[in-house]
């Protein structure tokens, strides 16, 4: 006896959604799109399996995930680099489709173009079938390359002005202040979320220093991913992992672009003495980055352990221990490079209360700075064990 029947298959396409941080919103924001019913089509036939030759991915992020998630970022990674549309994803779980997106996003900063994500689900009756990817862009490909243009331009002056025989740590600390002189803070810029807004507004929020650094030191050699986390506190927050020598800092160009408030002296010093850049967050370790922040990351990261390539350690303003020669050689030189301010930065809380009292409660200062009204502008920071002086 011949028999006919209907095999209902059905599409069910949902958005992902981009999160201005990984901990600031739940990882996978989505919404009911679109569903159609197919009625009497038969479900689509399989398709044997190809072979995909892919690039290699050098990216940290994509380094700490499990094969079967390392898949799925590479078909998203090309997927958003080629405008591919419904692309067939190696994954059912949507968790682990947003995931692998952030990481890609983490990795990339070169994909700015990128608002979002729509994946669709095939089903035949209630079994899920295959999905597929599409990416949601900002602009139009050829937009892409007017903008692409001007980030080239800005690159290419700013690594000009690098030192040629720069080790990692020269160029860690040159792109840091290169950035902190040619952007300002701007919560109101259009694409403050990735590289534009530095590098063609010269106006940004965290995640867009942040992002426009990693894009800066990969051009200039150094390893460089994007960290996600907190202010302590306080609201998301987006800063940086470097490798210098082996060993792994973080490095926080938003907050390096700060202005010190002098403190226990005149209150008209001269703002062309107010320092730009604050040192305190190139290249430090977990224990000093976790005083003030709070990881929440998309991946697993390294301990930062070391402190031979931090700022004050290489420049010499480092204090294991109290040494008025030292001190002596610092404001010496200081005055001598004509610096409007030193910055002192010890180990511990000992070292730092010692050096608070000879200096500051004894008013041992006075034995180092040119004085003529009597008057000592300095700053002091009992979290950081620092303090700065104003010459």
């Amino acid at each position: 006896m011949k028999r006919t029947g209907l095999l209902l298959t059905g599409m069910l396409i949902l958005t992902g959604c981009l999160a201005y941080a990984w901990q600031t919103l739940p990882h996978q924001q989505s919404e009911l799109y679109m569903q159609e019913d197919f009625g009497a089509m038969q479900d689509e036939p399989e398709q044997a399996e190809q072979i995909v030759m892919r690039a290699e991915e050098y990216g940290y992020a994509y380094s700490m995930l499990p094969a079967e998630e390392q898949t799925l970022y590479l078909e998203i990674r090309d997927a958003l680099i080629n405008f591919e549309e419904n692309v067939r994803l190696s994954s059912y779980d949507k968790d682990e489709i947003s995931h692998a997106f952030q990481c890609v996003l983490n990795d990339h900063p070169e994909i700015f173009y990128v608002d979002g994500y729509t994946y669709t689900e095939y089903t035949l009756g209630d079994i899920l079938r295959k999905i597929t990817f599409t990416g949601t862009y900002r602009s139009s490909p050829e937009e892409i390359q007017q903008k692409q243009e001007l980030i080239d331009s800005y690159v290419n002056r700013c690594l000009s002005g690098m030192p040629n025989d720069a080790d990692d740590y020269t160029k860690v600390k040159y792109i840091y202040e290169y950035l902190i002189h040619h952007t300002e803070y701007d919560a109101t810029v259009e694409d403050n979320q990735n590289i534009c807004s530095v590098f063609i507004e010269g106006r940004s929020v965290c995640q867009g220093y942040a992002k426009a650094t990693q894009y800066l030191l990969n051009e200039a050699g150094v390893f460089s991913t994007l960290v996600l986390g907190r202010v302590v506190g306080g609201e998301g927050h987006a800063w940086n992992l470097v490798r210098i020598n082996g060993q792994y800092y973080y490095v926080d160009t938003t907050w390096g672009d700060a202005s010190y408030q002098a403190v226990g002296g005149s209150t008209g010093y001269p703002n062309e003495k107010i320092p730009t850049i604050n040192y305190d967050y190139l290249c430090v370790s977990t224990e000093q980055m976790n005083l003030t922040h709070e990881l929440a990351n998309v991946v697993e990261l390294p301990e930062c352990n070391s402190m031979d390539d931090n700022y004050y350690v290489r420049e010499g303003f480092y204090f294991t221990q109290w040494d008025e020669e030292q001190i002596e050689r610092i404001f010496r030189e200081e005055y001598e490079k004509g610096s409007v301010y030193v910055t002192l930065k010890c180990d511990s809380y000992e070292v730092y209360s010692l050096m608070y009292a000879a200096l500051i409660t004894n008013q041992g200062i006075f034995k180092y700075l040119d004085c003529p009204d009597g008057l000592v502008s300095y700053s002091d920071d009992e979290r950081q064990y620092s303090m700065s002086f104003w010459l």
